[in-house]
């Protein structure tokens, strides 16, 4: 029962923070989208990764009881999703070395995509992204948006490892159900024979005494 509830409150907390995630990347999808070009893998990964996860997180959340029926394959699956998460904080991982709070940059040479820009203070580069194209020049927003998409992937991470391991919980907890009904009811078959067996006997006596008599 705790374990079942548990469980529910990880998925809903999951969705609470996979929403964010797949709302503030679509929005960067869309810009690359709208200006005709390719968005970038460390956008590209996360984004997939989340929404595939919240979709998945949904069902599962919806269908309890065929969770628990199959929870070995429910943990196996979230614990393919921990991986995925990893790979998508990887790519993403650049993001920590800026403070997003007061950002300025000047354009210094021309990336793949248009536009390369580098930080007039730390003087490090940033991935190939067209800052002042799809996205503007609002350069703490996007920041900020991409370093909590970081971050809420790095949480996801924990959560899915946390609902794999309440998972395989939920498996021990039903097989250990499914056991205990067994036994109980060879139990109640047992006591059946065994009380059909003496009204047999105790019939058969009354029937040899009935004879004796007579």
């Amino acid at each position: 029962m705790l374990g079942g509830l548990l469980f529910r409150l990880m998925r809903l907390l999951e969705l609470v923070t996979l929403i964010p995630i797949i709302g503030m990347l679509a929005y960067f999808v869309n810009a690359y989208v709208n200006a005709n070009q390719l968005t970038p893998n460390y956008i590209l990964v996360l984004f997939i990764v989340s929404t595939l996860a919240g979709a998945w997180a949904l069902a599962t959340l919806v269908r309890m009881d065929s969770t628990r029926r199959n929870a070995p394959f429910i943990a196996f699956i979230d614990i393919c999703f921990v991986g995925a998460f990893i790979a998508g904080v990887y790519f993403l991982r650049f993001i920590t070395q800026y403070d997003c709070v007061n950002l300025s940059f000047n354009i210094t040479s021309t990336g793949s995509f248009g536009g390369g820009v580098s930080s007039t203070g730390a003087g490090i580069s940033w991935p190939d992204i067209q800052w002042t194209g799809p996205f503007g020049a609002d350069y703490n927003k996007t920041c900020a948006m991409l370093k909590a998409s970081f971050a809420l992937g790095i949480m996801n991470c924990l959560f899915f490892a946390t609902t794999a391991f309440l998972a395989f919980l939920l498996h021990r907890k039903e097989r250990a159900v499914v056991v205990e009904k067994t036994y109980s009811r060879r139990g109640s078959h047992s006591s059946r024979r065994g009380h059909s067996s003496s009204s047999h006997r105790r019939r058969s006596s009354r029937d040899s005494r009935r004879n004796y008599y007579v």
